[in-house]
């Protein structure tokens, strides 16, 4: 990519989220899901890896995605519908690995998310927030195993790297790209954000319009 071209993304994606995004749905099970259409971003992390702060981040928005000092209160998968004419819906997807949460309800909120990624047509990507303090953790492998099993495209967010020092993100920004080489449906590249700052936001973006773009031809 030249830096015209990579000019011109942050533009688009500067257009894109500065219009009007909404929540649409809100879905407990497969079986609530909303109908298919258009495409579809999801972001899925942790449940104290700042997904809800991410989303309103990405869309200039203070309150789009319901933000907690709870970790693990998102239980369904949340559904934001972007501008008219966008064709383009976000997915808030319950945080996994909450040790706290009673184990029956960990296993449900994980059977809900890996049926989703294993069965949505409409899903183009799904974005993989990792917090860049910790970096990629045993339960995030899971997570990244059954995303190479279902052939479904994915790249890493690294969150919260306003909390780190330059060489310690310098550091686990290598260590997570020399992992997602290990893993054959990983989007190569590393997106490295803050949502304090709005650091990163500009490039997660545009990587976003240069995929509806690529799904599009």
């Amino acid at each position: 990519m030249t830096a015209e071209s990579d000019a011109e993304l942050i533009e688009q994606g500067r257009k894109l989220f500065a219009g009007d995004w909404r929540f649409i749905w809100a879905s407990p099970s497969i079986e609530t899901l909303p109908p298919m259409a258009g495409l579809e971003v999801a972001f899925a992390g942790r449940s104290n890896v700042g997904k809800s702060s991410l989303i309103n981040a990405l869309t200039g928005r203070n309150a789009l995605a319901r933000t907690s000092h709870t970790p693990g209160r998102t239980q369904e998968l949340i559904f934001f519908e972007g501008p008219e004419n966008a064709d383009i819906r976000l997915v808030d997807m319950p945080g996994y690995g909450y040790a706290s949460a009673p184990k029956t309800k960990v296993a449900s909120w994980t059977a809900l998310i890996h049926k989703f990624l294993l069965g949505r047509a409409t899903l183009a990507r799904v974005y993989v927030l990792i917090d860049a303090r910790h970096g990629i953790k045993d339960v995030d492998q899971d997570v990244l195993k059954t995303l190479d099993k279902s052939a479904v495209s994915y790249q890493v967010v690294l969150t919260k790297a306003d909390q780190v020092k330059a060489g310690e993100l310098k550091t686990v920004t290598a260590e997570t790209i020399a992992t997602l080489a290990k893993h054959p449906a990983a989007f190569p590249e590393v997106l490295v954000t803050s949502s304090r700052t709005g650091d990163g936001m500009p490039e997660l973006r545009a990587a976003m319009v240069r995929l509806i773009e690529e799904r599009r031809r």
